[in-house]
């Protein structure tokens, strides 16, 4: 593909909007949140989302192995965990200090966020360079009737 086409490419994908979460995986002392944006429903009945997730990153090894998450929803009030998550987080740092947060059996819930869905993992599948994991929805919650953010990256081809 010729680098113009490329370019044109992702400047159409940058305009598909997305909304933004935290992805929390395992447990508040050892568990590890990411920012995410791409998840989707993907059935309804039983409900399904699903969730891309950068091969390599740290959380991917929670995923596989609890075969569980939580997503919570982030408002339009994005900012506190966009400075929060947007650093990242080793496998040996507590990323969930310094929040208003509460266990759940599938990850972490952000009382901050405007909700959350607590998922088991009934898949998981290689795409480029993410994983997609499909999550069965077990539980959720509506806990602000805030708006959602919604996310329009600037190129579509990087973070």
């Amino acid at each position: 593909m010729k680098e113009t086409d490329k370019e044109r490419i992702g400047r159409v994908i940058a305009r598909i909007p997305s909304g933004c979460g935290v992805l929390a995986a395992g447990t508040q002392e050892s568990g590890l949140g990411m920012l995410a944006s791409w998840f989707q429903q993907c059935s309804f009945d039983p409900p399904m989302i699903t969730v891309a997730v950068k091969k390599g990153r740290p959380i991917e090894a929670i995923l596989d192995d609890t075969r569980r998450f939580v997503l919570n929803l982030i408002g339009e009030d994005f900012a506190p965990m966009f400075r929060h998550f947007g650093k990242g987080f080793a496998p040996d740092e507590r990323a969930f200090d310094g929040l208003a947060a509460r266990p759940d059996p599938h990850g972490v819930i952000l009382d901050d966020c405007i909700g959350y869905l607590s998922c088991e993992v009934v898949a998981k599948y290689p795409a480029g360079d993410h994983q997609v994991y499909v999550g069965e929805v077990v539980a959720g919650r509506l806990t602000d009737d805030a708006r959602p953010y919604v996310h329009l990256r600037k190129n579509g081809l990087d973070y």
